[in-house]
């Protein structure tokens, strides 16, 4: 079989040394080892390991104590907080906390004794999500000093007496206020100032008061808040709402800062552009707002009357006297900023893309670490999409898809911001569904140094779920969810002639397009919705030219759970939902003609695909697949238990070999049932 003695596999980076997290030296691994799984169905299925999926040091959250910079990670196992030492440019230092899956929120107290961290988590693990390091004291472990009941902390605010505040959200509850008493150790929720708001990502904290902001930038629509601010008086214990009318239709308030006497405040843009906020902290009716050009305004730092700020378009700067809003010069690609500090001058960057830029502002001159090669621990990281031909299989991590050649064994690490949550290969190039709001991306290995954007879509529409390839129509189909908004589109892109168009809410304003599939130019549509109101399970087929629906179904009672994949084969049209129901659609007739109850197999998220006249499905735990005439289910893999970050994936190249996760590793199977 092809690439099944792998040899050595070494981590590097396209077009040059700013990597994503590259490691300094060839990573050595075993080779690729192919195996001969008996199956209940079948003589066979053979199965290569390719190697970790992606290895990459990924990053969530910075901030700046002194002389040096501590990172949290991302999607790493186990989660972990590094400090890279301006002066010597290395990592000298690093603790464990090992909850969790992301680490978004760190702050430090006013001392610059300690560093708060606060977990984000998919369930609830019953283990403390706010954490304290020492940093006199760097070789001894962070410790657990408190939990949230909301779960997740997405950003922690430090007020000048010491008292920590934390906020987040857990999903379906609206997100409080929290605050732990470093003297007593204990956490105390301090209540739900927006009961609509379903995510808050913003808090700031002087002696008298805390600056709560949240919003709905996920689960949006059906009611949901959008941006809110709130401030909390530390004395009597109330809130009031001072959210700035301007900034009220934005989905949500993205982050918060203390400036002496001022507080800034930024947005996350959707249908309009971000904005930034400058509210006098002792008359908050006095403010200026302006207008931005990005989709999201964050990371805010400050010299004097110069507020500095990261958006999707890369650094800028707010003079308060003028407000005028201007580039900070860069040369290069900062990609996803996850910190931002301002110290003498010098801006501190910490990038998405593994590496740590200091930017001397009046020289407009810049020196540039690669974290892995300053000694972060570059590791496998839970994955997105797979794509696959005959010659690369591409895997998508945050800020990067690894390529892996599938004749040497070489895994490059390209850079594309945001996360490839789907994509399919034609021709050899690359075609890929970027979240947040980035649209389509593109590569081709002959021709590009890097991935590039190959198309923007409106903004709001920020969350591709699904692609595939329409070879009537000639059109890569994308179906997505709206976060911010709610529902959802599909969107159309020609590869051949570069034409693109959205439908917004081709199934209704509520249910999102979590699958797309498609047979003889007809796109079919699989609708979920991510609320606890409202309908889902849809089925629709759509014309993906004309831009209109041709019919519906609805499925039966037992399976409006919400699709989670579909594929086609023949006549029939395959579908599973979130729950593990699974059905068959005739699609001449317009009717369910099968269904069954695959929960053990499929217990949430799933994919499918259609290779060498078999649909196969891929959970969390099992790949298996249906018999095309009985649509009998069996195993092929079983326990294969993929480290997936936002659901499964299963991909297939073109001469019908599989490719999805077990655990860390990318694999490759062979599959020979009986017919």
């Amino acid at each position: 079989m092809q690439g099944s003695s792998m040899g050595r596999r070494q981590l590097l980076t396209a077009g040059g040394a700013l990597g994503l997290a590259a490691a300094a030296g060839p990573l050595l691994t075993a080779p690729a080892q192919a195996q001969d799984t008996p199956t209940a169905s079948g003589p066979c299925t053979r199965i290569t390991d390719l190697g970790p999926g992606i290895e990459q040091f990924a990053l969530m959250s910075a901030v700046q104590v002194g002389d040096t910079v501590y990172i949290g990670s991302r999607n790493l196992s186990p989660t972990q907080v590094i400090a890279f030492h301006l002066p010597t440019r290395e990592v000298v230092s690093r603790t464990v906390l090992g909850v969790g899956h992301s680490i978004q929120a760190l702050a430090a107290d006013p001392t610059g004794r300690y560093l708060y961290a606060g977990i984000l988590t998919k369930g609830d693990e019953g283990k403390p999500n706010l954490f304290r390091w020492d940093l006199t004291t760097p070789d001894k472990p962070a410790v657990g000093v408190g939990r949230t009941e909301d779960r997740d902390i997405r950003d922690l605010a430090v007020a000048p007496d010491g008292t920590v505040y934390a906020v987040g959200g857990i999903p379906g509850k609206a997100p409080a206020l929290w605050m732990y008493d470093p003297a007593t150790g204990k956490v105390t929720n301090l209540g739900i100032p927006d009961p609509k708001a379903t995510l808050a990502r913003a808090v700031a904290a002087t002696d008298t008061t805390v600056f709560f902001g949240a919003g709905s930038v996920l689960a949006g629509g059906d009611g949901a808040s959008k941006a809110s601010l709130y401030a909390y008086d530390r004395a009597a214990r109330t809130f009031s709402n001072v959210t700035p009318p301007e900034m009220e239709k934005d989905p949500s308030l993205r982050d918060l800062l203390v400036v002496g006497d001022r507080l800034v405040v930024s947005t996350s843009g959707s249908t309009e552009p971000a904005k930034l906020a400058v509210m006098d902290l002792a008359d908050l009716s006095s403010y200026t707002v302006t207008p931005t050009g990005g989709s999201v305004v964050k990371n805010l730092t400050a010299n004097g009357d110069l507020i500095y700020f990261a958006t999707d378009a890369g650094l800028h700067s707010y003079a308060t006297a003028t407000k005028v809003v201007a580039p900070v010069e860069f040369d290069g690609d900062l990609g996803e900023i996850w910190g931002l500090d301002h110290v003498d001058g010098t801006l501190t960057v910490v990038s998405g893309y593994g590496f740590v830029a200091e930017i001397d502002v009046a020289a407009g001159t810049s020196v540039v670490t690669d974290l892995g090669q300053a000694g972060a621990p570059v590791t496998p990281q839970t994955t997105m999409g797979i794509a696959a031909d005959h010659r690369f299989v591409y895997v998508g991590g945050n800020n990067g898809i690894a390529r892996h050649d599938l004749r040497s064994g070489k895994v490059v690490n390209l850079r594309a911001p945001g996360e490839a949550k789907d994509a399919e290969v034609l021709n050899g190039v690359l075609y890929t569904g970027q979240y947040s709001s980035q649209g389509m991306w593109t590569y081709d290995p002959t021709a590009d140094k890097q991935p590039r954007q190959l198309a923007a879509f409106p903004s709001e529409q920020n969350r591709p779920l699904d692609v595939c390839y329409d070879t009537v129509n000639e059109l890569l189909l994308v179906g997505v969810q709206s976060d911010t908004e709610g529902g959802g589109s599909l969107w159309t892109y020609s590869p051949k002639t570069g034409k693109k168009a959205a439908y917004i809410n081709p199934v209704d304003d509520i249910q999102l397009v979590r699958a797309v599939t498609t047979r003889e130019g007809v796109a079919y549509l699989g609708g979920d919705n991510p609320t606890a109101q409202g309908p889902r399970g849809s089925i629709v087929a759509f014309d993906p030219v004309a831009g209109k629906e041709l019919w519906r179904l609805d499925l039966p009672a037992s399976l409006t759970t919400g699709v989670a994949a579909l594929a086609v084969h023949g006549k029939h049209l395959y579908g599973l939902t979130r729950k593990g129901g699974f059905f068959v659609v005739d699609v001449p007739i317009r009717r369910v003609i099968h269904t069954a109850d695959h929960r053990s197999l499929c217990p949430g998220f799933a994919a499918m695909v259609t290779s060498r006249g078999i649909v196969y499905g891929v959970s969390d735990t099992t790949l298996f697949r249906f018999d095309p005439k009985t649509f009998a289910v069996s195993t092929v893999v079983p326990e294969i238990n993929g480290a997936w970050y936002s659901g499964p994936h299963v991909n297939a190249d073109g001469r019908g070999l599989l490719y999805t996760m077990r655990g860390h590793n990318l694999v490759r199977i062979e599959d020979k049932p009986v017919s």
